[in-house]
């Protein structure tokens, strides 16, 4: 986590940490890191944390916050490619999309982000390469208002779902990734508990895509018809 940190802060003077109930020695580690500590006093997942940090972005004067996981997967250095998506479309919600056939790439992970993606396009109509990577800019003002309904890992893609129903286009933006060799990786992630949440999610939005997200397109496109 130091080392994303550090490099994060080589590109991006702003960074803040949340600490989602760590037991071990992460809040002595971030107390020798100039960034702003945001901590859970028990694990509440990651949809929880991004919450918390999202909300103190969007308080304290932020457009736009760039999200990054704290395992090494991701290279902060390269932030500036997002970046200048960013400022080229302001408006746009910013993923960075991983190559699923990168050496050390998860079976289970290029499974379930394969069936992520197609879900993503039939609730929303907008094609992404990895609706699964954490890695984004989430411009602020686009979530004003949101609520998930999720908290745990699935919160991610909600968040991407939800931001497409209210008219925010998704944007993918191709990074680098590495994955640990079998043995050396870390995951929380629960393969049958989290696909099945993952799944059931995706059973809601397909639900709320019929009953809210159609009908609310369909509007949007009559108002821009009729003040075109």
């Amino acid at each position: 986590m130091a080392d994303v940190v550090e490099r994060a802060l080589k590109v991006c003077p702003d960074v803040i940490v949340v600490n989602d109930g760590s037991t071990d020695n992460t809040s002595a580690v971030l107390c020798g890191l100039d960034v702003v500590t945001l901590s859970h006093e028990h694990n509440m997942g990651k949809g929880e944390a991004l919450k918390t940090g999202l909300y103190y972005a969007g308080d304290n004067g932020f457009t736009h916050a760039i999200t990054i996981d704290s395992d090494g997967q991701h290279f902060p250095e390269d932030i500036p490619d997002m970046i200048k998506a960013s400022k080229e479309h302001p408006d746009r919600l910013i993923v960075g999309c991983r190559n699923l056939t990168s050496e050390n790439m998860p079976r289970k992970s290029t499974f379930a982000n394969r069936f992520s993606n197609f879900w993503f396009r039939l609730q929303t109509a907008q094609k992404l390469e990895d609706t699964q990577s954490g890695f984004r800019i989430y411009p602020l003002e686009a979530l004003h208002g949101m609520r998930l309904i999720t908290s745990k890992y699935e919160a991610e893609l909600e968040l991407l779902v939800f931001a497409a129903w209210n008219g925010v286009t998704v944007q993918g933006v191709p990074v680098r990734v590495w994955y640990a060799p079998d043995g050396e990786r870390v995951s929380h992630f629960r393969p049958f508990q989290d696909f099945f949440r993952i799944t059931v999610l995706n059973t809601v939005l397909c639900f709320g895509a019929l009953l809210y997200a159609v009908p609310a397109a369909l509007i949007r496109w009559i108002k821009g018809n009729r003040h075109g």
